[in-house]
């Protein structure tokens, strides 16, 4: 049977639990995220699905950006002065609000992930959690328009919240 727009439904499977509940001074990206540290709670419903995970140094959270503000197909993203189309940035404010961050596996708890480098604000919706692997994921000598001579900044404000 073949799937339809009308068939499209996400739902949260728990919800990330960060260090930072202001988006101003919030880490853009995992990498800039240091050593902060989070959870990624799972629901009970979902807990199953976590066996076997250990294994993984990193894993994809899939999120919902519950914070942005209305869509902008022309943004000025977080590390650039100049304007660009939405699609050539991560800015949050998207048609589809979803967020993508690769994190470290810090370990399994019973009620989830413990996890480090996050870069997401705490409460956030978890729709999905995905394992990063190095043989699929990583391509280091892939091109990154733009941003191969980005600004320095590495911290968030508030141009994308609501």
């Amino acid at each position: 049977m073949k799937k339809t727009e009308a068939d499209m439904r996400v739902r949260p499977i728990g919800v990330i639990r960060s260090p930072f509940t202001e988006v101003a001074g919030m880490p853009i990206q995992p990498v800039f995220a240091k050593e902060a540290e989070g959870a990624a709670e799972v629901f009970p419903e979902f807990r199953e699905g976590l066996r076997d995970i250990e294994g993984f140094e990193r894993v994809w959270l899939v999120y919902w950006f519950h914070r942005a503000g209305e869509p902008k197909l022309i943004v000025k993203p977080f590390r650039d002065d100049r304007e660009r189309g939405l699609f050539a940035t991560r800015a949050p404010c998207r048609p589809n609000t979803i967020g993508l961050s690769a994190v470290r596996l810090l370990g399994v708890s019973r009620d989830g992930l413990r996890i480090a480098g996050v870069d997401v604000l705490d409460g956030t919706p978890l729709l999905d959690i995905k394992p990063y692997v190095p043989d699929y994921d990583a391509f280091p000598k892939s091109r990154s328009g733009w941003l191969d001579n980005p600004l320095r900044r590495t911290t968030s404000d508030n141009r994308f919240d609501t």
